[in-house]
């Protein structure tokens, strides 16, 4: 982990610790990385995912990869220097919200895997899950929602993942998902499951 440029600055504790919030919350905060291919269904699963956790009344925030872009990371391009930026920033909010308690779902390509273990070393041990959300590249393409590969394909969009840029998958997510292969509420119910199991949230 980096250290910040700025001199003379102090970490200042709020008056409420973790385990307070988390008891007035009545749940455990925790980041769920969603990663996959464009078209894979990672915002989708994702959206299901926050439906559900909000139906039973949990505290859910999701941060979607286009959202973002809009402010907090409006700076940043598609380089793999700047696709680095831009994950360590979200990882730095979701260490944040997951330490208010919140359940937080982050929805991104996150190609680089060196990135996505950057994220999960700055959180505490089991606050980060990987969620790999695969699906065939061909079911990416016929999806397209974006009409992305297209251009892609057309060499109108460089570094594309999946095309023109890499994608490294996860070697050991705590979940994997095939969106080509089950349908979106099976894939969400499994990550409800899968909370339940780790007591996140209560049964």
């Amino acid at each position: 982990m980096g250290q910040p440029k700025s001199e003379n600055i102090t970490w200042h504790a709020g008056t409420h610790s973790r385990e307070a919030r988390e008891r007035i919350l009545g749940q455990r905060g925790v980041t769920l990385w969603f990663t996959g291919l464009s078209g894979s269904g990672k915002s989708t699963v994702a959206r299901e995912v926050e439906r559900m956790l909000a139906a039973r009344g949990r505290h859910v925030y999701t941060l979607d990869g286009d959202n973002v872009r809009y402010g907090l990371c409006q700076d940043l391009g598609f380089s793999p220097e700047d696709r680095t930026e831009n994950i360590r920033r979200i990882g730095e909010v979701c260490k944040l919200f997951t330490d208010a308690g919140t359940i937080t779902l982050a929805a991104f390509v996150s190609p680089y895997r060196a990135d996505r273990d950057r994220v999960r070393a700055i959180l505490p041990a089991g606050d980060f899950v990987e969620v790999y959300v695969a699906a065939d590249l061909s079911v990416c393409e016929s999806r397209d929602p974006k009409g992305l590969y297209r251009k892609a394909r057309a060499g109108e969009i460089a570094e594309f993942t999946g095309i023109s840029a890499p994608y490294e998958e996860p070697e050991r997510p705590e979940i994997a998902l095939r969106t080509d292969q089950e349908d979106v509420a099976s894939s969400a119910a499994r990550v409800l499951r899968f909370l339940e199991d780790r007591k996140v949230i209560a049964t």
